[in-house]
């Protein structure tokens, strides 16, 4: 399973930015892919997550109407629509999925929320 992300970068507080993830090597069976995200020195935070089927979505209190989590089946991709963003978002934002009991990681993209 490899899982790349992009869309990371620097936004003003109030603004908007689009993550994707990009996943491949599944060989069938039901997963489900997520988005986390890591702040220095704190721990990595579950923000969203998605099952392969595009239900069961979930969030995180900190993000429950700022973010959105969806899903392009045709393309195998995920995409967090971050709104309304604030300098507390600054993270690496890590594309996740659970697939047969095991966890698989992209790479991180960095989003920094600085005015």
């Amino acid at each position: 399973v490899q899982l790349v992300e992009s869309g990371g970068g620097l936004v003003q507080p109030g603004g908007s930015l689009r993550l994707s993830c990009a996943a491949s090597g599944f060989t069938g069976g039901s997963y489900s892919l997520s988005w986390y995200r890591q702040a220095p020195g704190k721990e990595r935070e579950f923000l969203a997550v998605i099952t392969s089927a595009g239900h069961n979505l979930q969030y995180a209190d900190s993000v429950k109407g700022r973010f959105t989590i969806s899903r392009d089946r045709d393309k195998n991709t995920i995409s967090l629509q971050m709104n309304s963003l604030k300098p507390e978002d600054t993270a690496v934002y890590y594309c996740n999925a659970r697939y047969f009991g095991r966890d698989y990681w992209g790479q991180g993209t960095q989003v920094t929320v600085t005015s």
